[in-house]
């Protein structure tokens, strides 16, 4: 049995590319190059059929489709930003059309928020907090709250089974010692850097950029780390000379777990 995640979305709250933007990524991408990025979001999926999403923003759709997948029972959410929610309305009403309960887990002051935006929601999801714990379709889940800079706060989740663990961190900044404690001891991390080396203002900014990452590794040693969550200054046809376990997510690019 090979349990595997899979990335379908590796881009930043803007994607790539851009709409307003012409530069040399931008413009890849349009072409349907390595580039093109949808926000940020993965499956996590076994042979034995049981699986979930991390995230549902608004191009979620796009990837469903991608796959030829007509329906997600499981989606569990990291915050309630619009880049990681968005496509949650579409969900529920795929819910609603096939007669299908959805299931959606996240902890429970995230779960308020999304239902201050769509209070209508849980007409046709079932909602269950993940505070405290919880276990997700077998892998044993702790989340934590993070550091996300200028937006404020969003969860990390790190994952165990059989042995093997891994974390989705996909929107933090700066964390510090408390909120790195669960990163150490990983066979994988994944872990947000928007820019190689963002220029703004550090009281501006809200994910870790590439430099940044690089030194938080040395302090972590995962085993394998994939970036993800990257805007249009991170360019796949260029070599930046990662360590050997660092490498850029691709766009539907599959990762065996364990």
């Amino acid at each position: 049995m090979k349990d595997r995640l899979v990335f379908l979305g590796t881009g930043d709250a803007m994607g790539v590319p851009r709409v307003y933007c012409e530069c040399e990524v931008c413009q890849e991408a349009r072409s349907g190059g390595v580039n093109r990025r949808y926000r940020s979001m993965v499956s996590v999926e076994s042979d034995e059929g049981d699986g979930f999403l991390i995230d549902c923003g608004p191009d979620w759709r796009s990837a469903m489709e991608r796959r030829g997948q007509r329906f997600a029972g499981t989606i569990l959410v990291t915050h309630a930003h619009f880049d990681h929610i968005g496509g949650l309305p579409e969900w529920a009403d795929a819910c609603r059309w096939l007669n299908r309960r959805g299931q959606l887990y996240a902890p429970q002051e995230v779960l308020e928020q999304i239902l201050r935006q769509y209070p209508w929601l849980d007409r046709n999801l079932d909602l269950h907090t993940v505070d405290g714990g919880s276990d997700l379709c077998g892998w044993k889940l702790t989340g934590w709250k993070v550091n996300h800079g200028k937006n404020g706060y969003s969860y990390a989740y790190r994952l165990e089974q059989d042995n093997f663990a891994w974390a989705y961190c996909p929107d933090s900044i700066a964390l510090p010692d408390e909120q790195l404690q669960p990163l150490y001891d990983l066979d994988l991390l994944v872990l947000g850097t928007s820019f190689y080396q963002e220029k703004a203002e550090f009281s501006t900014r809200s994910v870790y950029d590439v430099t940044e990452a690089l030194e938080l590794l040395k302090e972590l040693k995962p085993r394998q780390t994939k970036f993800t969550h990257m805007s249009h200054d991170i360019d796949l046809r260029q070599d930046y000379h990662l360590p050997e376990q660092a490498g850029f997510a691709e766009t539907d690019e599959c990762v065996i777990l364990k």
